[in-house]
C-alpha cells in the first residue's frame, strides 16, 4: 500500500510545503511542516502535560506547526486509515467496545 497522499497546503510556495499523507502499511499519518521553535518548543519541551509523563521532546522526535487550512487533508487520512481498519481504539473505547470516534 506504502503512502497515499491526501494533500498540500494551498497556500504553499515551490519549497517547502506541508503535506499530508496516510502510511497504510505503517498503520500512521505522515505529515511534513514548519519545525516549531522559539518559545513554543520550550513550552511543549518543558510542561508536563500528562501527569507522570516525562516533559521534553526526545531526539528522536519533531514537534511541527499545522496551518488550520491542512485540518481537510489531515481528516481525509484520519478517514482512509479508519476505512482501512487500521486505527488503534482510543483509550477508554475498549470498554464501549466501539471503535475510535465513533457516538
Amino acid at each position: 500500500m506504502g503512502l497515499e497522499f491526501f494533500g498540500i497546503d494551498p497556500e504553499t510556495n515551490e519549497e517547502g510545503s506541508p503535506t499530508v499523507w496516510a502510511d497504510l502499511d505503517q498503520r500512521r499519518l505522515v505529515i511534513q511542516s514548519d519545525t516549531v521553535t522559539g518559545a513554543v518548543l520550550v513550552e511543549v519541551g518543558e510542561t508536563e502535560w500528562v501527569a507522570g509523563h516525562k516533559p521534553g521532546v526526545p531526539a528522536h522526535e519533531s514537534v511541527i506547526s499545522i496551518p488550520a487550512r491542512m485540518i481537510p487533508f489531515i481528516r481525509k487520512a484520519c478517514d482512509a486509515i479508519e476505512r482501512a481498519g487500521l486505527q488503534d481504539p482510543a483509550p477508554g473505547d475498549e470498554e464501549l467496545g466501539r471503535a475510535s470516534g465513533d457516538a
